[in-house]
């Protein structure tokens, strides 16, 4: 069964969050939103997978899109602290790029990129909804200007009157992604967000898609878990034992999630949605469309 019903799903939630980016347009206004700042036609790619050596880790973008300047933008939603979003957002900036520049290309072609956590926590403890981030020097205040930014988002936030309202509208809604609060709000973007739910809850293939995912995700994490469990026993160590069953369950659903997501998609696109079911039924089947789609 899933953890959280479809129709209870808020913005919040990486499953709707990705649905509702999917449509480029939204993802261009909200864009303008989290930067302050005009953004040009966009081209949005949902979890979008980053791999450059079977030996290096990869890269899951929740949100990966650039606009008609070559501009990229990755974004991502962040229920979680694990006190890692610093590390993270470099690794998610060195591996967007990477598929910046061909062979021969100077590096002052590297295309400006910003990489946006909306948090539904405070990541930094200073009660702003936004913190950017850009390279200085310490010894002069003096901006590096790679075009390199990260930014920290904070539904928490309690700075209203130093932001754009449109900005702390949106992160307000993200945390109840209801009729009743965008009636509230009476924000444009956030109006176009609510009417974008609607339609995918309203979709039974979206509900479908869903529920096959949740029920097969518990599954996989369980499997993790488990085996994070026998890694902690084997160690002998209790703080290993909740390391191991904490780790496995965040990397196991994760990983589990990016592969269903594509496997899904894949099936869609072939005409095969009417089977999509079938996926958390049969454990067979599962594994043959799996293979199919060399996945």
């Amino acid at each position: 069964m899933a953890q959280k019903q479809f129709q209870d799903l808020h913005l919040k939630d990486a499953f709707l969050f990705g649905a509702v980016m999917e449509d480029a347009e939204i993802c261009r206004m909200t864009l303008q939103v989290l930067l302050s700042r005009k953004v040009d036609k966009v081209t949005v790619h949902v979890e979008h997978t980053l791999l450059y050596h079977p030996a290096s880790r990869g890269i899951r973008l929740d949100v990966y899109a650039v606009d008609e300047s070559g501009t990229n933008y990755n974004v991502e939603m962040q229920n979680r602290n694990y006190g890692n979003l610093p590390w993270r957002s470099r690794y998610h900036q060195a591996g967007m790029d990477m598929t910046t520049l061909s062979q021969g290309m100077d590096f002052k072609e590297l295309k400006p990129s910003y990489v946006i956590f909306i948090c539904t926590f405070d990541p930094f403890g200073e009660g702003l909804y936004r913190y950017t981030f850009e390279n200085r020097c310490r010894e002069k205040d003096i901006r590096l200007g790679d075009e390199a930014v990260r930014i920290f988002l904070n539904t928490k936030g309690r700075n209203a009157n130093e932001v754009p309202a449109e900005l702390v509208h949106f992160l307000q809604y993200v945390e109840e992604s209801t009729p009743e609060c965008a009636e509230v709000l009476q924000d444009v973007t956030v109006d176009r967000l609510q009417e974008r739910i609607t339609d995918l809850k309203r979709s039974r293939s979206w509900e479908v898609r869903y529920m096959s995912m949740e029920e097969w995700l518990m599954e996989w994490a369980e499997e993790e878990v488990e085996e994070g469990r026998q890694k902690g026993l084997r160690e002998g160590r209790q703080k290993g034992l909740r390391e191991g069953r904490q780790e496995g369950l965040q990397e196991g659903r994760q990983e589990g999630q990016n592969r269903l997501l594509k496997l899904m998609n894949s099936m869609v696109e072939a005409g095969e949605a009417e089977q999509l079911p079938r996926l958390s039924r049969e454990p067979a089947f599962l594994q043959e469309m799996l293979k199919k789609y060399q996945l």
